[in-house]
């Protein structure tokens, strides 16, 4: 395991760490040179192992993982992640080979809040990771949320049901929490994309119904999956009433 950080002359460094997953040394030296003169803190481990050690010890601000690792795969990690409370919240883009629709649905299934395929450049990979860095620190100051029983705390980071807390992914808690903004409104896909993910980002529209599934998911246990609406022919809305 190695941990390198980015100083800078005469400048405050960046406080946003990036944890780099991947058995390809070649591949971690291009990726930790982008992160290096983007101004990133970032460590890099070479399997699933060492980065659970890593994220125990002092857990990043983002994962860049791999989706095939030696022992434990990239995807059994995600999916691990996810559902430990401490680590649930971490945002996650998956580096893969696999260009497959099928493979990035499934990616995204498990826990990616994004995914790029190899080769990629480093200029696509720094926009991709300060997007979703951008997204998972959004809306920080906006007001708690409820809707019968269902509530947010954006400023906690934290969704309730019944105040039972609920584990939610970067990505499906900045689209709740976009949904509970703004309530009985209909959103197509593109709109979605838009608001929820930003405007430039390249995603496809098939992630926004990935995403829709996996926060329905999270809902179902206690009901609250109704509230996510499907609007044929327009998209999706947020609404309390059936």
């Amino acid at each position: 395991m190695s941990v390198t950080a980015n100083t800078l002359q005469n400048r405050e460094p960046t406080l946003q760490r990036i944890l780099i997953v991947e058995d390809e040394q070649a591949i971690r030296e291009m990726v930790g040179f982008a992160l290096k003169r983007a101004e990133f803190y970032f460590e890099e481990v070479a399997d699933a192992e060492q980065a659970l050690v890593a994220v125990a010890s002092n857990p990043p601000d983002l994962i860049l993982l791999d989706w095939m690792l030696p022992g434990m795969s990239g995807v059994d990690l995600a999916r691990r992640l996810r559902k430990e409370e401490v680590t649930a919240k971490i945002p996650i883009i998956m580096l893969t080979a696999r260009v497959e629709e099928n493979d990035r649905v499934y990616g995204l299934e498990v826990g990616a809040d994004d995914y790029i395929t190899k080769p990629f450049s480093p200029r696509e990979l720094i926009a991709r990771i300060n997007a979703v860095l951008r997204r998972s620190q959004a809306d920080s100051e906006e007001q708690f949320i409820t809707y019968d029983g269902l509530s947010l705390d954006p400023v906690g980071h934290r969704v309730e049901a019944d105040n039972t807390p609920l584990n939610l992914a970067p990505t499906e808690f900045r689209l709740l929490h976009f949904f509970m903004s703004n309530p009985d409104r209909v959103y197509s896909r593109e709109q979605l994309l838009d608001y929820v993910w930003g405007r430039g980002v390249f995603v496809e529209e098939r992630t926004v119904d990935v995403h829709i599934r996996r926060l329905r998911k999270a809902l179902n246990d206690r009901g609250y999956d109704r509230f996510i609406q499907t609007v044929r022919g327009a998209g999706y809305r947020f609404s309390t009433r059936g």
